[in-house]
């Protein structure tokens, strides 16, 4: 089908999955900036918010990870380029992951990609070609505003002091070369709150010309100038009749076709977990540090790589690749019941699961996906639990149920449940090839 022959609602349909992931995150980038996310308090672009605990079931965010404490920036090039210094870790698990406006992981720093010493890197805007300072390494932002999320490895509470003080010698700075100061987002003509289909498109068409995509995108965009997101000048605020009701009528359709495709998302399976390891192969583009550019990580064909984004946004915004950490759910038992929290369920893993740093079980409520308090304050258990028991055959059971274990031998094996449903979620981080290639399956979760 030709772009003459698709009415103008089927083109604003497509125009809203292909834009989606670059409008929720460059909102919420400006949210983030504003009013911060859990323990990481806001921040003006450029700095770094360092998070000041494990998460808790106190934290407003789904699916909100008690493996790791957070290091947060939104980046803002436009001014030029930073240098980014970051400390020696004591082999401590962690990674700065980049992500540019379009929702691409463009790289990674840390224990994985680049190991746990002292370093320094020049992250640069688009463009830039300056030379790199002796000593740092550049990374080449594909679009002036990114993100960094990092993640640093934590314990326990004790462990808190030692993740702060390697927070507290991770560093943004402008490079001495910067010309100016950064213009901050791009501001688009006013459409008031009360018209979100006709204010979506605004800040399309006003971010697509700030933050332009790779080549093949860009062409790829001229399909949409008959809705006016090519235009220097938006229609939106006193659109053609014609026009605005395509854009509200295919805003609809665009917004279901991603949250179906969201409910539905292809993914292999597995003894009842639904694997997600390949939700961030979209990135066909962009492979700076850190990054694999092996085609078991890209998706070849960029039409399906767009609603990947789209759903992948929709779902786990922020996200890394399966090889920095793997992630798997469950909804259901081994017989395809619902999992609940009043029953009792064991997971025995025969091996544990084939990882270079190291691995855990959590369990969220539903439909929230939070953490749920207990009267044990545990809300994971994997391989750095202390005192976990293991079987004489060297397998190890998990025991996820709502009341303690009476054997004492396995309470430190206990992942408390919260009441109604829930769902597990194992992370793998830096798995290894046998996580990818079937030899290693995740065994099922059974009722006891």
């Amino acid at each position: 089908m030709t772009d003459g022959t698709i009415d103008l609602q089927a083109l604003a349909a497509e125009a809203y999955i292909y834009g989606y992931p670059m409008v929720l995150n460059v909102d919420e980038v400006d949210r983030f900036s504003r009013k911060g996310m859990g323990s990481v308090a806001p921040a003006p672009f450029n700095e770094f918010s360092h998070g000041s605990r494990l998460a808790g079931p106190d934290d407003p965010s789904s699916d909100a990870n008690p493996d790791t404490i957070y290091s947060i920036a939104q980046l803002d090039l436009s001014g030029g380029a930073l240098l980014l210094t970051v400390p020696d870790t004591g082999d401590r698990y962690y990674v700065l992951q980049f992500v540019d406006a379009w929702t691409n992981n463009f790289a990674y720093v840390g224990r994985r990609a680049t190991g746990t010493g002292a370093a320094s890197y020049l992250l640069t805007p688009p463009g830039w070609d300056e030379e790199v300072p002796l000593g740092a390494t550049r990374i080449a932002a594909p679009t002036e505003v990114a993100t960094v999320i990092g993640r640093w490895a934590c314990t326990g509470q004790d462990d808190v002091a030692a993740v702060q003080a390697l927070q507290e010698d991770t560093h943004l700075e402008p490079y001495w070369t910067a010309s100016g100061e950064p213009r901050g987002l791009p501001t688009h003509t006013y459409i008031s709150d009360d018209e979100p289909e006709l204010l979506f498109y605004e800040k399309l068409r006003i971010r697509m010309a700030a933050f332009p995509p790779a080549q093949a995108d860009l062409t790829y965009q001229q399909r949409f100038a008959r809705l006016g997101l090519l235009d220097a000048q938006g229609p939106y605020a006193q659109p053609a009749p014609d026009l605005a009701q395509a854009l509200r009528a295919g805003y609809a359709a665009g917004k279901e076709k991603v949250e179906q495709a969201s409910a539905l998302a292809d993914g292999a399976e597995q003894n009842g977990w639904k694997l997600s390891y390949h939700a961030f192969d979209y990135n066909a583009d962009h492979f700076e540090v850190g990054t694999l550019k092996d085609p078991q990580w890209i998706c070849a064909d960029r039409e399906l790589g767009r609603t990947l984004r789209a759903t992948t946004a929709h779902t786990a915004l922020w996200g890394k690749h399966g090889y920095e950490a793997a992630y798997a759910m469950a909804w259901n038992d081994s017989d395809g019941s619902p999992l609940e929290g009043e029953q009792s369920y064991t997971l025995r893993f025969e091996k544990p699961p084939p990882v270079d740093a190291f691995w855990s079980v959590t369990v969220y409520d539903l439909p929230d996906r939070h953490l749920v308090a207990n009267p044990v304050d545990r809300y994971s258990v994997g391989d750095r639990t202390p005192g976990l028991s293991y079987d004489d055959d060297g397998s190890l059971t998990l025991r996820l149920q709502p009341r303690r274990p009476a054997d004492d031998k396995t309470a430190a094996n206990w992942l408390p449940t919260p009441g109604g449903r829930f769902r597990p979620v194992l992370r793998m981080y830096t798995p290894r090839a046998a996580v990818f290639d079937g030899t290693y399956e995740l065994p099922p979760i059974r009722r006891s």
